[in-house]
């Protein structure tokens, strides 16, 4: 028998000689392989030249393992004692199997290992055509639902099925619809598509590495380790933060928001949001409550609190950090930030508006009704606990 080297050698040459055009026999005569051989080495690739017989690199199934699958399969051994002769997980025979099992058949013996091999290299070649370019009605149906319906790329793709459930065209992943948008070269949706986005971005950007944000922030403490009172909010005097950014990331106003009683504070920072200047905006704000309402502040990995260590003892309170990517871990500042963009437009100067207009649009959201407190507002909850605070503290 010839060793697998070899005979992917005699095979390179043979279909290099069936695509100049030379009849079956005639190539096997000339390769020195008899006719019985290369009408079977034909008839086993369905007729389809494969695009290259050279060896791809070991994390790809070869043709001479593939052929080994062909024998295996057709001795009736099983998924893992291919795996095992071959050295490969069963997952990856099971894999190939199935990807090249003949149409509507769950199930088949009958493995072809050049029509496996050829479609596999078919399958690698690069670049493709995406999807939404070669399917004009998925095409269609897609950019509709973006621009007439504002769904996302996620919704899309999984409304899809539920559209079209006999259709199996009708099917891509939320991935590709973003390629389609940003990527160049795959933009089979039109560019200004873009702007019926949530975000509505020109270009995609890219997530910020999470292990540099470790190491640009010294020992942090995280939100797993607070306390157990500061999540069911039964004790007041536990804070969320973070900052609203302005246009071009030039300025910013700092919010604080107390969890119990969603009373607001909002931070002055006309000269920027470094670490020293937020610093200093915080410990201002925080050192003019009572003691037992400085508890602890919940931030997330901005650069900004680099210096958290030092807020930590100028505003005598704990601060503790969230998970990179989860604003909800910081939900009641969030909902806040989205109330003060009323006041706050996105894409402004922050750094016009006085410290006197920030205490007026504070006061004036601490004055509305909210719901979760039986429609009190934040200030008259928040006067009520001090008032009680005060109570207990004079009794004797």
């Amino acid at each position: 028998m010839a060793r697998p080297g070899r005979l992917r050698s005699v095979q390179r040459q043979f279909w290099r000689l069936i695509a100049e055009g030379v009849a079956t026999e005639e190539a096997g005569a000339r390769v020195g392989v008899p006719s019985t051989t290369a009408r079977r080495w034909f008839d086993d690739s369905g007729g389809m030249t494969p695009l290259t017989l050279d060896e791809p690199s070991g994390r790809y199934l070869s043709l001479s393992e593939r052929e080994e699958i062909a024998l295996a399969r057709a001795a009736g051994a099983a998924v893992r004692e291919i795996a095992r002769r071959l050295g490969r997980d069963p997952a990856t025979i099971s894999r190939e199997l199935r990807r090249n099992r003949p149409a509507n058949q769950r199930w088949n013996r009958q493995y072809r290992a050049t029509l496996a091999q050829s479609h596999a290299e078919t399958r690698a070649r690069r670049p493709k055509v995406s999807k939404l370019a070669r399917l004009p009605r998925l095409h269609a149906v897609v950019a509709d639902l973006l621009e007439h319906q504002k769904m996302s790329p996620e919704q899309i793709s999984g409304r899809l099925p539920l559209l079209f459930p006999d259709d199996p065209e009708m099917r891509i992943c939320h991935e590709a619809i973003y390629q389609a948008l940003y990527v160049q070269g795959r933009g089979a949706l039109r560019r200004d598509l873009v702007r019926c986005l949530r975000t509505g971005r020109a270009v995609r950007r890219p997530r910020r590495r999470v292990d540099g944000r470790k190491h640009r922030i010294k020992d942090m403490v995280m939100i797993s380790d607070r306390p157990a009172e500061v999540a069911d909010r039964a004790v007041p005097g536990h804070w969320e933060g973070d900052l609203i950014i302005g246009a071009g990331g030039s300025s910013a106003i700092g919010t604080l928001v107390e969890r119990t009683t969603r009373f607001t504070m909002l931070l002055h920072l006309p000269d920027g949001h470094t670490a020293e200047q937020v610093n200093t905006a915080i410990v201002a704000a925080m050192t003019g409550l009572p003691q037992q309402l400085r508890r602890s502040l919940t931030w997330d990995q901005g650069a900004e609190m680099t210096r958290h260590l030092r807020l930590s003892v100028d505003a005598d309170l704990d601060v503790y950090f969230c998970d990179p990517h989860s604003p909800w871990q910081r939900g009641t500042n969030e909902n806040t930030n989205g109330l003060l963009r009323q006041y706050f437009p996105k894409g402004t100067d922050l750094s016009r508006h006085s410290s006197d207009h920030l205490t007026a649009v504070a006061a004036e959201l601490n004055a509305r009704p909210r719901k979760v407190h039986g429609f009190y507002t934040p200030a008259e909850v928040l006067t009520r606990i001090l008032v009680e605070q005060a109570s207990v503290a004079t009794t004797p």
